[in-house]
């Protein structure tokens, strides 16, 4: 109920009418059953714009800080995602990834749209970086298709270091499904599962246009956070 309420009456029509995105391949979205769809990540805005144009429901796993944040604020996050049926994950200690990919199954178990960034974080500069490999675990597991999404001129919304998103038209770009039941039976093996991986981040960059890196973008987020630590110490 509230995830309706957000989408078609309070955020929805907002966001809309803010960005005007223009879609594309929307023929590509499953009318109903489980499916993935996989996407670059550019602005803290794309979970809300991506669903704002999909007549479907979209689950996304969302890091368990937004649903434990202190004071007002917090609880009024954590109450708007929690209405609109966004999964909290513990991002922290080893068991972190585990818990991600058995809430992610559960999802599409009950056949739901999982929303997933195989980047694993924002980009910190506009490129496409190198996908983890749990979008390879879960489509294998659950033998669903994965649908690339790009967000194509997102990063104009609200760069990194900017407080207050700005107007600016986005693209979004939905590709052909990818199907990989025929390698379901191999999900164990680390070789098929960077292969699946890496298929789906070409994909994705063949919408979007990106230059690619292959490295994880948290890797160079750390090396950037560490050389600007260093700096203000010299």
């Amino acid at each position: 109920m509230l995830y309706d309420l957000l989408k078609y009456v309070l955020l929805g029509p907002l966001l809309r009418l803010l960005f005007r995105p223009r879609v594309e391949g929307l023929e590509h979205i499953p009318a109903e059953g489980a499916a993935i769809i996989a996407g670059n990540h550019l602005s803290a805005l794309d979970p809300l714009l991506m669903p704002a144009v999909l007549k479907r429901r979209v689950t996304f796993l969302v890091k368990a800080e937004y649903f434990t944040a202190p004071g007002l604020k917090g609880r009024l996050t954590a109450l708007v995602l929690g209405g609109a049926g966004q999964i909290p994950v513990d991002r922290s200690g080893r068991a972190a990834g585990e818990t991600a990919l058995q809430e992610g199954l559960r999802a599409l178990e009950r056949g739901e749209l999982l929303a997933i960034y195989p980047e694993g974080t924002r980009s910190p500069d506009g490129r496409l970086y190198r996908g983890k490999v749990g979008v390879a675990v879960m489509a294998l597991a659950a033998r669903v298709p994965v649908i690339p999404c790009a967000m194509v001129e997102a990063l104009g919304i609200r760069p990194r270091g900017r407080i207050l998103p700005g107007p600016s038209p986005v693209t979004i770009r939905f590709g052909e499904p990818l199907h990989f039941s025929p390698r379901a039976e191999q999900e164990q093996q680390k070789a098929v599962l960077r292969a699946v991986t890496d298929e789906i981040m070409a994909a994705i960059l063949r919408l979007s246009g990106q230059e690619y890196v292959d490295r994880y973008a948290a890797e160079v987020k750390a090396e950037r956070a560490e050389e600007r630590t260093r700096r203000r110490r010299d």
